[in-house]
């Protein structure tokens, strides 16, 4: 390996590891990192790209942040940049976990531990709502798109399964372009 591919997975991992220690509520609270970090700071994607590589990582099994650490660390250095981000991601998590399981039961008892996780799930709250903001507004938006995103709010309340409503918001915006095409034919 070039000592230019390296550093780059060095990058990587360090940039994911970031990432996944400082990130607290999953997936969706961690796209706002993800998109400074990938985006912002480094420019591995471009602005645009980082939607695209949402909605595949959102949409292909397992979490959001290791599927898009590993399909970013893939475009940037091949299979040591996936292996490298993906490793980045993850090692925080385990390592904490870890060593939480080891003290489980006494650390939950600790009152401060109570305030500070209820604490960080609003803060949680917060990024999950900056996340939604942004991925909004880069949403192409017609009426389409509105009746996809209320059909879809109001089925995820309801409780139905995500993989559904994804795929039910696929379909329907795939029918929505073969739609339109077969308009701009007859036209």
């Amino acid at each position: 390996m070039k000592f230019s591919k390296f550093k780059l997975c060095l990058q990587l991992f360090c940039s994911f590891f970031k990432i996944g220690l400082f990130t607290f509520g999953g997936g969706m609270a961690m796209i706002p990192f993800i998109q400074r970090e990938t985006v912002e700071k480094h420019s591995w994607i471009e602005e645009g790209d980082i939607l695209e590589i949402l909605a595949i990582s959102e949409s292909t099994p397992g979490p959001i942040a290791i599927n898009t650490a590993t399909f970013i660390g893939y475009q940037k250095a091949g299979v040591f940049g996936s292996a490298a981000a993906t490793f980045g991601v993850v090692l925080p998590s385990f390592v904490i976990i870890s060593v939480i399981s080891l003290f489980l039961k006494q650390f939950m008892d600790i009152q401060a531990v109570k305030y500070a996780f209820a604490g960080i799930r609003a803060g949680v709250i917060a990024l999950v709502i900056k996340a939604l903001i942004k991925l909004f507004k880069g949403c192409k938006k017609n009426l389409i798109s509105y009746i996809i995103i209320a059909l879809a709010f109001i089925t995820a309340v309801l409780g139905v399964n995500v993989i559904i409503i994804i795929v039910c918001a696929g379909v329907i915006g795939l029918a929505s372009l073969l739609i339109s095409k077969k308009e701009g034919e007859k036209k």
